[in-house]
Parts: structure tokens; C-alpha cells; sequence
């Protein structure tokens, strides 16, 4: 794999998604969301391969990753009209699928090919496989870190946008049509109080979204992921989103105390 290979994957990603671009503004927005994304994810993992000195070579292999990583999002999208993939198809193995399919990874050697595969397979996995080798774990946890770096942008932009349009119909493709009630489930508030992740199995409120992006804190990886997130500040601004009761104000400030541990 060359840089070279990059700049012309970056190419025929961005006609491959055009493909699916219709006469329907909903529909063009979904594409396009996911597009942006995915140029971000590779903004963010260049940034945080830089600060933990990989190689040119690796950093081109995170990169190649990331342009990849959401491949599935866009047939899953036309398929279903959803980006949920508890109620279509995991977007992950349908990504691998589509890779195969146009065959994107011609050039690689086929180590490259098995890492980059596996890596993509597993980003949104609730938990990383075991018995990978210790450099397959560590691109899966790059990406991941990558990936939700830039989700949490996505949900803040989203909340803020609402605040300022509040008569507006949410988003289903973005928050999943989960009911805007003013409660949180309790498996949701007993992940935060034992300090792990939620369980997207466990959401029945648009409050229990919200709290499943606070505890994402604690899949992050790397100092610099922690570094980048304190920087922007997503957490303190997804927090203003969710009730303000103690129980709540408590898991939060524990959150906001994990990632101060590791930044």
C-alpha cells in the first residue's frame, strides 16, 4: 500500500457514495452525514496515530481504516432507511461485504487486507474479540477511539441545533425514534455508577442516548483520545442535555473525573 493508493480510494469513495444520492433531501442528508463523518474519522485517527509516533506506514494503514470503516452505512441506509442496525443489518459486516465486492483492497498485500477487515468488523462491536494479536487490538482501538471522537461532535452539533429549533421534529435517523421522555432507564444510570460503558440494548428514553454517549468514556483508549476529548469539551456539553438530578449530576462528574485521569 502506497500513499498514492490513499488519494485514489479518496476519490472513488466519494463517486461510490454520489451513487446513492437521490431526488429526496432526507435521504441526501443521511448520505451525506455519514460522508462527512468518515472524512473526520480520518482526520482524527491521522491525529491521534500522529501523537502516539507510528509509522508512515501505519498511519496510512489507520487512514485507509477510517475511509473505510462506515462503507456499510450507505447500503444499509437505501436497504433499511435506518443507521440502527439493531433493527436492519450490523453495518460493520456489511462494510467487509461491500469491500469484497468491489474488490477496494486489490493492492493490498493480504496481511493488510486481513488487518484492515478485521479491524473494521469489530469497530462497533460491543466488546473487541478475544484472542486477536496485540497489533490487530491496537488498530481496533484506534479506530474506535477515532470513530467516537467524532460521533460525539455529531450528537452535540445535533443537540445544539434542536435548542435553537425547538418546535422541529427530531432526527429518527439520528436518535434511533427513541421517545423524548423525561426519564432514564436505570441499567443505563447502574453502567455510569460502575463506571462502564451502557449497553444500546438497555435504551428506552432519548435521556438513556444521551447517557450511553457519557459512558463511552470509558471504551476510550489512548492519552491523546482522552487529551482531544477534554480539549473539546463534548461530555460537559452532552451533560447539559440530561436531567439534572443528583443521581445524574454524580455519574456525570465521575465521567468528567475519568477522562481528567487519563488526559
Amino acid at each position: 500500500m502506497k500513499p498514492e493508493d490513499f488519494k485514489k480510494w479518496l476519490i472513488w469513495f466519494k463517486a461510490y457514495v454520489s451513487g446513492y444520492l437521490n431526488e429526496n433531501p432526507d435521504d441526501n442528508h443521511a448520505i451525506r452525514l455519514k460522508e462527512e463523518h468518515t472524512y473526520r474519522v480520518c482526520g482524527n485517527i491521522t491525529l491521534l496515530s500522529k501523537k502516539l509516533d507510528l509509522s508512515p506506514g501505519d498511519i496510512l494503514l489507520a487512514k485507509t481504516m477510517a475511509l473505510f470503516h462506515d462503507f456499510g452505512r450507505f447500503k444499509q441506509y437505501r436497504r433499511y432507511r435506518t443507521f440502527n442496525d439493531r433493527i436492519s443489518q450490523n453495518h460493520a459486516e456489511l462494510g467487509v461485504a461491500e469491500i469484497a465486492l468491489h474488490d477496494v483492497l486489490s493492492v493490498c498485500r493480504q496481511p493488510e487486507i486481513r488487518l484492515i477487515n478485521s479491524v473494521i468488523a469489530h469497530h462497533n462491536a460491543a466488546d473487541l474479540p478475544e484472542g486477536q494479536e496485540e497489533r490487530t487490538l491496537f488498530f481496533m482501538r484506534l479506530l474506535r477511539d477515532a470513530d467516537k471522537l467524532d460521533i460525539w461532535r455529531i450528537f452535540c452539533d445535533y443537540y445544539r441545533q434542536c435548542r435553537q429549533r425547538p418546535g422541529e421534529s427530531p432526527n429518527r435517523t439520528i436518535v434511533w425514534g427513541l421517545p423524548d421522555l423525561p426519564t432514564c432507564s436505570p441499567a443505563v444510570v447502574a453502567a455510569l455508577q460502575e463506571g462502564r460503558y451502557a449497553r444500546t440494548e438497555d435504551l428506552r428514553t432519548l435521556n438513556d442516548f444521551k447517557l450511553l454517549q457519557i459512558s463511552w468514556v470509558y471504551d476510550l483508549n489512548f492519552q491523546p483520545s482522552f487529551k482531544t476529548l477534554q480539549r473539546r469539551g463534548y461530555i460537559e456539553q452532552i451533560a447539559t442535555e440530561v436531567p439534572q438530578t443528583n443521581e445524574i449530576r454524580t455519574v456525570v462528574k465521575k465521567s468528567l473525573a475519568y477522562v481528567q485521569t487519563f488526559a
